[in-house]
């Protein structure tokens, strides 16, 4: 774990996100309740929580993906919410990275055309010597001409982890990306994901209902009721599956 740049790479600040819901729009539902939370460069944070806790919409809310009924949403030093529409998609292509349990990739293009999209869309060329590490650190030179269609679903996340780094993002943000994979195909892209920051100094930050998967982070942010209930440095599975044997009684 790494702890040279003490800047946090996202950072929340008292967000609340509040849904409202019926005939007439007469309930509210908080599903993020004045959350203030930071997650440092170069470590992997992954997200839990009891069903309905917040943790996607947490993890939405920091990517830009979703606005915030209040608050504000740092990445790097950039205030998000004071981004136009445009500004906010160019932040979200050149400087965030995503995976996510569908993986999202183009069927019409190889691995290779979906990894380097984001650069495409912004005219930039692929800075080889760092895609060559990214392509060989996802074990897909052999793979890179075919199409998703030819791919197995632990293959096609692998492009899609290949492509949220190859712009050399400031945090690559996953959401449930072992949700649709198998023992063997989760453990390759988890692998990933843990080697992205030890090796290319990454910020990874992950929602996950797996204790074995939240077992590859540095850490773990706990959420329950939307807010944040606890976190746990140098994970286990054991140790996260008793916190969150311990928060479902709680919010049972």
């Amino acid at each position: 774990m790494r702890t040279s740049n003490t800047s946090p790479a996202v950072h929340g600040r008292d967000l609340s996100k509040v849904y409202d819901s019926g005939s007439s729009g007469d309930v509210r539902v908080v599903a993020l309740d004045d959350v203030t939370v930071g997650f440092p460069r170069e470590q992997f944070t992954a997200i839990m929580g009891p069903s309905g806790s917040g943790k996607s919409t947490l993890l939405h809310c920091l990517a830009g993906l979703d606005q915030p009924t209040s608050g504000q949403v740092f990445i790097g030093g950039t205030d998000t919410s004071s981004l136009s529409d445009t500004r906010l998609t160019a932040l979200r292509r050149d400087r965030v990275g995503f995976v996510f349990q569908a993986f999202n990739l183009l069927p019409t293009l190889t691995a290779w055309e979906n990894i380097v999209l984001p650069l495409d869309l912004a005219g930039r060329r692929p800075d080889q010597a760092f895609a060559d590490a990214v392509i060989d650190g996802v074990g897909l030179r052999h793979r890179l001409g075919h199409k998703p269609n030819q791919l197995s679903g632990g293959q096609q996340q692998r492009v899609a982890c290949a492509r949220a780094l190859i712009t050399k993002p400031e945090v690559v943000f996953a959401d449930e990306p072992t949700g649709a994979l198998d023992s063997k195909a989760s453990a390759d892209v988890l692998g990933f994901l843990r080697r992205s920051v030890d090796q290319f100094g990454q910020t990874v930050v992950m929602v996950t209902h797996e204790p074995s998967a939240a077992a590859y982070a540095d850490r773990v942010l706990f959420l329950a009721d939307g807010r944040v209930v606890g976190e746990l440095a140098g994970p286990t599975a054991e140790r996260v599956l008793d916190r969150m044997k311990d928060l479902e009684k709680v919010v049972a």
